[in-house]
């Protein structure tokens, strides 16, 4: 699992670009882009296999809140046999259920966690591509304060 803190201290320290080493910096560019497209690849990966697992988890969990799990399956799962209680619950307050059920909710933390992980790798490659014209831009201001 990618650390999304982690990624973001490295990211606070690789986005450093030294004045005094601009050439040392701009060369230094496509190793950047390298590191966090590998790291945005394996995370678009990791949210797909959890967005997998989580379909598998709402099929089974609708076949267990609408009473067509064998008695042997939800014993494996470890579920309760009787998820209402004893109620009876009208179809249209089934939702209720889904949304309050642990599983599906650490499920869905999950996904959410790897699409933030997602736009911020995104955010960072997107920096990096345009790391050239910020490089540009400081050699410009320096020629200007230079009198050139």
């Amino acid at each position: 699992m990618i650390d999304l803190k982690q990624v973001l201290e490295d990211w606070a320290q690789d986005n450093v670009i030294s004045e005094t080493q601009l050439d040392k910096s701009s060369r230094d560019t496509p190793l950047l882009h390298s590191k966090y497209l590998d790291k945005l690849a394996n995370a678009k990966l990791l949210l797909k296999r959890a967005e997998f697992v989580q379909k598998t988890l709402l099929k089974q969990k609708w076949l267990y809140y609408n009473g067509k799990l064998d008695q042997s399956k939800i014993e494996e799962f470890g579920w309760d046999p009787d998820p209402f209680d004893g109620l009876k619950i009208l179809k249209g307050e089934m939702e209720y259920y889904y949304d309050a059920d642990p599983e599906i909710q650490k499920s869905e933390e999950k996904i959410q966690y790897y699409k933030t992980l997602v736009e911020t790798l995104s955010e960072i490659v997107d920096t990096i591509k345009w790391r050239h014209q910020t490089i540009g831009n400081i050699i410009k201001w320096k020629q200007f304060e230079s009198g050139n």
